[in-house]
């Protein structure tokens, strides 16, 4: 997606550890005009699968999630990262670590959100070890529902993350790949430039 691809390059901040910030617009600050065309390119994407729900993960993926939920006509799911006083019933949990956190949350969804035989869309704004994406199928395989498809912003492809999905036979649809990114010249090369 050239415009997503434009705006890293003018917007993102490369951090030393491999860290590409993109809160001026897509993860703390929001360009909703930005937003729109991600969730019409999910909607593209993914025209072909019959979509119930999505799903994403607190905090970040929330906003990207609402936005592709419009263009699919469907609820948004979002797994918690902690418990809460007005979680009840049965809950569906895996652990995910999150790079860039650098800490281990056991994610959490109310059962009664996820119903067997659904077709669910995992959306999230990054990608790098793919830790977030598979904890979220794991709670989609608990509650018999099937995982559709997985739908990234931001890839960092030089981490396992997308490999280790695309070989387990998910579908990972991702609109930036990264391929290398160097901080001390703020430069980034993306999986298809020339």
């Amino acid at each position: 997606m050239e415009l997503l691809k434009e705006r890293i390059r003018k917007d993102g901040v490369i951090k030393e550890g491999n860290v590409l910030k993109v809160d001026s617009f897509l993860n703390h600050q929001m360009d909703i005009k930005l937003l729109n065309e991600i969730g019409k390119e999910f909607k593209r994407l993914f025209a072909g699968e019959k979509i119930d729900k999505i799903l994403t993960i607190e905090a970040s993926g929330i906003g990207i999630a609402a936005i592709v939920a419009q263009y699919f006509d469907v609820p948004v799911v979002f797994a918690k990262k902690s418990e809460s006083i007005n979680l009840d019933g049965e809950m569906l949990t895996a652990p995910i670590t999150s790079f860039t956190h650098k800490k281990e949350y056991q994610v959490i969804v109310a059962k009664r959100f996820l119903h067997a035989g659904e077709n669910i869309l995992v959306i999230d704004d990054f990608m790098a070890n793919g830790c977030a994406a598979e904890g979220l199928c794991k709670i989609i395989q608990s509650a018999g529902a099937n995982i559709k498809g997985i739908g990234i912003v931001i890839e960092k492809g030089f981490q396992d993350g997308g490999k280790m999905l695309r070989e387990k036979g998910l579908r990972v649809e991702s609109l930036a790949i990264v391929e290398s990114m160097d901080a001390e010249n703020q430069t980034i090369v993306f999986r298809d430039d020339t």
